[in-house]
């Protein structure tokens, strides 16, 4: 065992002659406690982080949870387990040129969408219109992500992670548009505890990641979906490929191969030994038009959207029914007998009925989410 460990200091000491300078550093990671698992094995901090979220029950979970499609009967179409891998692929391959903490970026990567509740973006805001109602403030995936690697795995002792990768996890938003991503100061537990604070009490609330890893998370997770819900949306046949924007095309290409190789390209180029992670202006132009062609076209598509009342109404019936059993202590509820019948208590205490609901409704899948619901409500398959 002692070899094995002075491999794993070994390995920590090359980080500092290999990676770069603005590299987080396996062995400067924080967690809230000491953890003998985590300190005195031989794996490195980070691979520890993405190892515990590999194996948690919410990762498990991804391959049934929606991307930006749902209830469509075709098998190739996008789900939420290969989006987290193309960002994590995408991610390592920028960091790797960049010289950034690979292990980071996985972990990081991996967990950013645990927090995804039933049916995607649409599912997020309903969820929070509900929280928000009933005084649990709004629902952000990213903030949930957190909650769940903090909270509620391991029946809700939650893993213990680093602060670089929880604070990646949290920054993570690949909506909003940056043409430079520079890493915010130097973070503690307790300001990453404050941002959550301020997200919970805000309809958008936006915070730069601390590191360089969390930021090339960040860019990867826009060049991960851009390209492919564009081939996933040609494949239904919502739009057509000579539709694309002309200047998009000119300078990205009009496959997700091309678009994805292009903007990996550009952000390497132009983030080489810089203290931050950049676009060329003119590919941040037209991604940007990018961006919005997606969203007037496919996000905002009527075609896709016409399960919405149905999912709409399950959420209200669930979180009604499921805060009800919990006020009424109705032991035989699914959500004691699947989720909190056998979590610590220290959960129990810390959270209110609210939030618990939120937690259970949140983890689950999108077919689990509709087979709890009356058949009246069902939504069908097209």
């Amino acid at each position: 065992m002692e070899n094995i460990l002075n491999q794993k200091s070994s390995l920590n000491q090359k980080e500092r002659l290999f990676f770069s300078p603005l590299a987080t550093f396996s062995d400067s990671a924080i967690r809230r406690e000491y953890d003998a698992r985590a300190e005195d094995g031989y794996r490195q901090n980070f691979s520890v982080d993405a190892d515990r979220i590999l194996h948690s029950l919410a990762y498990t979970r991804y391959i049934d949870k929606t991307q930006v499609f749902s209830l469509i009967k075709n098998d190739h179409l996008t789900h939420r387990v290969l989006h987290v891998q193309l960002v994590s692929r995408i991610a390592r391959t920028i960091g790797r040129y960049l010289g950034y903490n690979e292990d980071l970026i996985e972990a990081a990567s991996m967990g950013h969408d645990l927090g995804h509740p039933p049916f995607g973006h649409d599912g997020e805001k309903i969820l929070s219109e509900l929280t928000q109602q009933n005084g649990a403030g709004y629902f952000h995936h990213n903030v949930q992500s957190v909650q769940i690697l903090d909270h509620i795995e391991q029946k809700g002792k939650g893993y213990n992670l680093t602060l670089q990768t929880l604070d990646a996890i949290l920054c993570h938003n690949g909506e909003l548009h940056s043409t430079t991503i520079e890493p915010a100061k130097e973070r503690t537990f307790e300001e990453l505890n404050n941002i959550i604070y301020k997200m919970k009490r805000a309809e958008k609330y936006d915070a730069i990641p601390m590191s360089m890893e969390g930021c090339v998370v960040r860019a990867s997770d826009t060049i991960a979906y851009i390209g492919r819900d564009i081939e996933d949306s040609i494949r239904l046949g919502l739009i057509k490929r000579d539709e694309l924007p002309l200047e998009c095309v000119k300078l990205l290409g009009n496959t997700n191969g091309t678009i994805v190789y292009n903007l990996v390209t550009d952000l390497i180029n132009n983030s080489l030994s810089k203290p931050y992670i950049s676009f060329s202006d003119d590919i941040s132009n037209v991604l940007n038009s990018l961006k919005s062609f997606n969203y007037e076209r496919i996000y905002g598509n009527p075609a896709i959207k016409k399960h919405l009342n149905s999912v709409r109404k399950i959420y209200a019936h669930l979180f009604e029914l499921f805060l009800n059993d919990l006020e009424t202590e109705n032991r035989d509820s699914i959500i004691y007998r699947n989720f909190i019948h056998d979590f610590a208590e220290n959960y129990k205490q810390n959270h209110s009925n609210v939030e618990i609901v939120r937690d259970f409704i949140a983890g689950m899948t999108d077919s689990f989410f509709i087979s709890l619901a009356p058949k009246s409500i069902r939504p069908k398959h097209v």
